[in-house]
């Protein structure tokens, strides 16, 4: 029962006590209420979302197309699962998916709960068309906590920690980050090795990539690199699967990031900002290959909630509606910009990157260019001291990446830019 004298400690302590502690959380302020791109604790310390939910909302906290349209939903009916009683909602949703996804193909689409169910998904939907079994991501992935979301992963700690053996024929490959020497022509010529030392590429059946690493750091595919990985899969006939749960959705100034590419992907997952802030994933690719599962094979009690089936037809409706596709890159670059001009006073900071708003900051050693994880941590602490929520990724721990709700308004952006500032600045003086 929830209790109306509440305090950041008190729950904290509570918390403690009935929570497993493997649920790893980044602050100790309970959240209150929330609108657009501000969030209030218990106690009424307002903060500026620069993590929005971990990239979930585009769309801001309740925006009011889309509680409108949960509200209506929830006035007919809030569950029946789509395998006993089907709903057009989820139709409805499928049809859209299969129009504004990149591809000039017949598609299908699934409809899941999470992300990491669409990557599960994913690999069951590429074995049964492949009738091949083995998978390749790549270092610094992340496709999910599941099990065979866990072994797609490219990152041990956390997410690998004291959960093995992983599920066999999973393989990686470097991804290619010139920034620490790895060049494209390294990460292709990995590839190749792998199919003469590991794996014969017949038993290949799909290669999973993020074209902007989430967890990963925010490390952008280059170009070459995913063209060259399309012939690879073509020559081999091994399904592109591209993983969009994190770039979705307007993130990168594009609907999807793989607009940003000259080419197409078999399989395309995507989760997210799809659904302003409801559980929803989907899987949407080719139509013979999502044909392929016999019927029951895919799918889920709550797969395609009615709920969020309608947040999600409004947060499409909302992200073309309202030009946030165009106001990402808008916002991406006056933060780009900053971040920029504070690299002569702040040495640390050795790379600023990011298509439209998936813009990252990677702080380094000033003599050496090293990762530097303690800088990122106070630069996260001071942000949070002067109400700023930053999140941390990379596989060192040393990049900040930003997820603010896209529709932020002008003036709180622009506080927090200046507050993002501020905390660097006292983050190296400290």
């Amino acid at each position: 029962m929830l209790n109306s004298a509440r305090s950041n400690a008190s729950l904290q302590a509570r918390k403690d006590a009935a929570c497993a502690k493997g649920i790893g959380v980044m602050t100790q302020h309970f959240t209150a209420h929330a609108q657009n791109a501000e969030i209030w604790d218990v106690e009424g310390n307002r903060f500026i979302d620069f993590a929005g939910g971990i990239a979930v909302l585009a769309t801001g906290h309740r925006h009011p197309r889309i509680v409108a349209a949960v509200q209506a939903q929830l006035a007919q009916f809030h569950h029946t699962c789509f395998h006993v009683t089907p709903y057009e909602g989820y139709v409805a949703l499928c049809e859209r998916l299969n129009e504004i996804t990149p591809g000039k193909f017949a598609k299908k689409t699934a409809l899941f709960t999470t992300g990491a169910e669409a990557v599960e998904n994913a690999i069951k939907v590429a074995r049964a068309a492949t009738g091949r079994s083995a998978v390749i991501a790549f270092s610094g992935a992340f496709h999910g906590r599941t099990m065979m979301g866990m072994a797609l992963t490219g990152k041990v700690a956390p997410y690998k920690l004291g959960f093995g053996p992983m599920p066999a024929e999973v393989f990686h490959a470097p991804y290619p980050v010139a920034l620490h020497g790895v060049s494209v022509d390294d990460s292709m010529a990995a590839l190749e090795t792998l199919f003469k030392t590991d794996v014969d590429p017949r038993r290949v059946a799909a290669i999973f990539i993020e074209l902007v690493q989430g967890e990963g750091g925010f490390y952008v595919a280059p170009p070459e690199f995913v063209k060259r990985l399309r012939a690879l899969c073509d020559q081999h006939g091994i399904l592109l699967v591209v993983d969009e749960v994190q770039t979705g959705f307007a993130r990168t100034g594009k609907r999807f990031a793989l607009e940003h590419y000259e080419a197409e992907a078999d399989l395309i997952t995507m989760a997210k900002s799809l659904a302003g802030g409801f559980p929803l994933s989907a899987l949407t690719g080719r139509a013979e290959l999502m044909d392929a599962a016999g019927s029951g094979g895919i799918g889920g009690t709550y797969a395609g909630n009615p709920l969020a089936c309608a947040a999600a037809l409004a947060a499409i409706d909302v992200i073309e509606e309202e030009g946030l596709i165009e106001r990402a890159s808008v916002l991406g670059d006056q933060l780009k910009c900053m971040l920029g001009g504070l690299r002569n006073e702040v040495p640390e900071i050795i790379d600023v990157r990011g298509p439209g708003a998936m813009v990252a900051v990677e702080f380094g050693t000033a003599d050496t260019g090293a990762p530097d994880a303690d800088m990122t941590r106070r630069v996260q602490a001071e942000a949070l001291k002067r109400g700023l929520l930053l999140l941390i990724c990379g596989v060192y721990g040393n990049v900040i990446r930003f997820l603010f709700p896209l529709t932020i308004e002008d003036d709180v952006y622009a506080q927090g830019l200046e507050v993002l500032a501020e905390s660097i600045r006292a983050a190296r003086a400290s």
